[in-house]
């Protein structure tokens, strides 16, 4: 359990009354938990709301931590709370808004990715979980990987990593990923590599590292024509420092949703990394697979994402990515997302990336399984319970 200083501006609402604002909140983490946001309470406008009110809504002060004397946190089954991603000094069309608890900032995601050395082709991470679903995403590993091996090799550039997921992580533990070279060229150098935790195998792949020469040949397929990022909502992932803007707003987990074709295109930009090639390159692909299956769902009345592992067991089974360019995660990046296939209770995508100026950064196609539970009923949890 630890007390930090939160980096953003913050408010609260009961219905449609502001009962707090504050840049001066402190944030409680506790491991496998949402963390709390806890307001000065010279911050807070409780003088709206009588005794009975303030009780309903408010937590007493934490006696047994001193650092949070004199501040208040809200029962967030009642009250909304939102913090502002971005400076209010700033470009106002960079502020966007986020629903408190957020899974964490763009720099607990950069410390996930950026895998420690553990000895010979060894690699460690951390782990992080707020206390949801703590399973580790398998673009999540893919990137670690397209990370370690910049490490490994920081005088080549990762031109092709693919990876198969093989069993869920868990992501209360940390991961560890061993690298075996293939085959060293001057040029080409292959790897394999292997996710474990508690040593059982959660991912497999193999990725290939260039050297680079001069173009002797260019040519790319053009972005697809669609709204620039600024033209486009944002969509709250529980990401702050990251900014998320999906075209037509097409992106839900709600079956309700209106029927489209199979094609979802986001924007995505991440504030304040570190000038390092590896983890730029592990952060585009980490967001690899976040919508191809939103996108596989689209054109289906009555089925969406916000049944996975309910009622249908829903996962990527595989991604196979290509780096074009360098890539700059700290600038605008526009997703495509094309599932050409859905059937047999597997999807396929076939996907780019592109700058904001249209230049093809990377090219992945992802698989994976969209399929109902065993008639029994019960979701894998629960049968891993029994």
């Amino acid at each position: 359990m630890t007390v930090v200083a939160y980096p953003y501006r913050a408010r609260a609402w009961w219905g449609d009354v502001a009962v707090a604002e504050s840049d001066s909140c402190l944030c409680l983490e506790t491991d496998g938990a949402p963390s709390v946001l806890w307001f000065p309470e010279a911050d807070m406008e409780l003088s709206r709301l009588d005794e009975e009110g303030v009780r309903s809504i408010c937590a007493d002060p934490r006696e047994d931590l001193a650092s949070l004397r004199g501040y208040r946190a809200f029962d967030e089954e009642k009250v909304r709370v939102e913090v502002l991603d971005g400076s209010p000094e700033g470009d106002a069309r960079d502020l966007t808004v986020k629903r408190f608890p957020t899974w964490g900032d763009a720099s607990h995601l950069v410390d996930i990715l950026d895998v420690r050395a553990d000895g010979e082709g060894r690699f460690l991470s951390s782990a992080r979980t707020d206390g949801r679903r703590p399973v580790v995403e398998g673009s999540q590993m893919l990137g670690q990987a397209v990370v370690a091996a910049g490490r490994l090799l920081p005088d080549r550039r990762v031109v092709s990593a693919g990876m198969l997921f093989l069993r869920a992580a868990d992501a209360h533990d940390p991961l560890q990923l061993d690298l075996a070279e293939l085959s060293m060229g001057r040029t080409f150098a292959a790897l394999s590599a292997r996710t474990t935790q508690h040593g059982r195998c959660c991912a497999a792949g193999t990725l290939l590292l260039d050297a680079t020469a001069p173009a002797l040949v260019s040519h790319a397929v053009s972005a697809p024509d669609v709204p620039g990022p600024y033209e486009c909502p944002p969509y709250d992932m529980g990401v702050t420092g990251r900014d998320v803007r999906v075209v037509d707003d097409a992106y839900t987990n709600d079956a309700a949703a209106p029927a489209g074709p199979p094609v979802l295109d986001c924007w995505v930009r991440f504030r304040d990394l570190p000038d390092d090639p590896a983890l730029h390159a592990g952060l585009l692909a980490q967001f690899t697979g976040h919508m191809s299956i939103a996108a596989a769902l689209r054109p289906h009345e009555g089925i969406g994402q916000a049944e996975a592992h309910r009622t249908l067991s829903m996962g990527i089974n595989a991604i196979n990515l290509s780096l074009h360019h360098e890539v700059r995660a700290d600038e605008w990046m526009l997703y495509h997302h094309h599932s050409t296939f859905a059937g047999d209770g597997m999807t396929h995508s076939e996907c780019r990336v592109h700058t904001e100026a249209g230049v093809l950064l990377a090219s992945f196609t992802v698989d994976a399984m969209v399929r109902p539970f065993p008639p029994d009923g019960r979701t894998r949890d629960e049968r891993r319970a029994l």
